[in-house]
């Protein structure tokens, strides 16, 4: 399993939950999106998830269910910038994150 893998995601998710939680820009850009009822929801789960992938280094089978709720999550964020028409590149750090988790839940089976 590579353990740099999972610290990228587990660090990027943890930066993205918290700015979900507490900034300005997460509220304008939930807003955006059409799910400014769900940004506290989604800034929870990815603080979880990270929590989770560092877990899942002693304990794979949490390490999986993270990787694979993130990976989920990941696959709907990049429905929703496709649904708004966002650019490719507004997108590609969702579908790379989707990827990357996805890879992740592999490695944890």
């Amino acid at each position: 399993m590579d353990i740099i893998l999972i610290w990228i995601s587990a660090l990027s998710f943890f930066g993205y939950g918290m700015s979900c939680l507490f900034t300005r820009h997460m509220k304008l850009e939930f807003k955006r999106f059409g799910l400014a009822s769900q940004r506290l929801f989604v800034g929870w789960t990815q603080v979880l998830g990270a929590t989770g992938l560092l877990l899942g280094i002693q304990a794979p089978a949490i390490g999986l269910i993270a990787a694979g709720g993130l990976a989920f999550q990941m696959l709907l964020g990049v429905g929703v910038r496709i649904a708004i028409r966002d650019t490719f590149l507004q997108t590609l750090p969702a579908s790379v994150y989707f990827l990357l988790n996805l890879y992740l839940f592999i490695a944890f089976l």
